[in-house]
């Protein structure tokens, strides 16, 4: 079972997986201490402009970006209509939409968006098996630990596959007919019972055959996939440091609106 779509690889891909994820994290706590919202839009406009380097059509970046789209705008009218402030703008009932809080909205919707973007690229430029190799050759995670995420992850299409198969059999014999489409306590039964067996049955041999094959030691191992840093990686950094510059530079030097702290 295939769980990715075709696409072309760009400069992105070839960034070493664990730096991308050191850096990332960096960045979430960089967006966490910014509270100007000048500031603000200018790295969430940085980090989609990352996207166009993904790799995927314009298309399915919108597809894969909707649910982030609707937390932009749940965050954002969430502040704003319940916040509070001294300029009121705009009163119904118990919405109250003040100056303060349509800023405050704005900066947590961006902030969001921002991280959004970034968690999305992530996603659309790591292959999971480059980001555990790399994690074992560079930032020294035991091996156990990283072949079983690899191992768990592959489980995930079988496990699908196997969800199908059942409730294709199921129909076939007509059980979908005796028990009431609301009862979710026998639907529940009826489905985890024996995908849960299964998957004991397959998590235990395969813990049975890393013993066997020495991954519960620590001892020094060779790597099927040589991950290492490049050139490649030094633009990446210096994209995201010149990018932090001119975003803060250009939010305090030419605000686009009078407010430099939401808090």
């Amino acid at each position: 079972m295939n769980l990715s779509f075709p696409h072309h690889e760009t400069w992105l891909h070839r960034v070493n997986p664990g730096l991308k994820l050191v850096m990332f994290s960096m960045l979430f706590v960089v967006v966490i201490v910014i509270h100007d919202p000048n500031v603000m839009f200018n790295v969430a406009c940085a980090m989609l402009l990352l996207l166009v380097w993904s790799g995927h059509p314009w298309k399915r970046l919108l597809l894969y970006g909707s649910p982030f789209i609707l937390v932009f705008i749940s965050t954002s009218t969430g502040m704003m209509m319940f916040g509070k402030g001294v300029t009121t703008w705009w009163t119904w009932g118990l919405i109250h939409i003040t100056q303060e809080s349509f800023y405050r909205g704005m900066h947590l919707g961006f902030r969001a968006l921002s991280m959004a973007a970034v968690g999305l690229l992530f996603g659309l430029t790591t292959r999971p098996v480059n980001l555990f190799y790399s994690l074992m050759q560079q930032w020294k995670l035991p091996p156990k630990y990283a072949y079983s995420f690899l191992a768990a992850m592959r489980l995930v299409p079988m496990m699908v596959e196997e969800f199908q198969a059942l409730r294709h059999a199921h129909r076939i014999r007509g059980l979908h007919q005796h028990v009431s489409k609301w009862n979710m306590y026998a639907t529940l039964r009826r489905y985890a019972i024996p995908l849960l067996a299964q998957s004991i049955r397959r998590a235990q041999r395969i813990a049975i055959a890393m013993e066997a094959k020495g991954f519960a030691n620590e001892t020094k191992r060779t790597y099927y996939y040589a991950i290492g840093y490049s050139t490649v990686d030094i633009i990446f950094i210096l994209y995201f440091v010149v990018m932090l510059l001119l975003a803060w530079g250009m939010g305090t030097s030419f605000p686009y609106i009078g407010v430099s702290d939401v808090r």
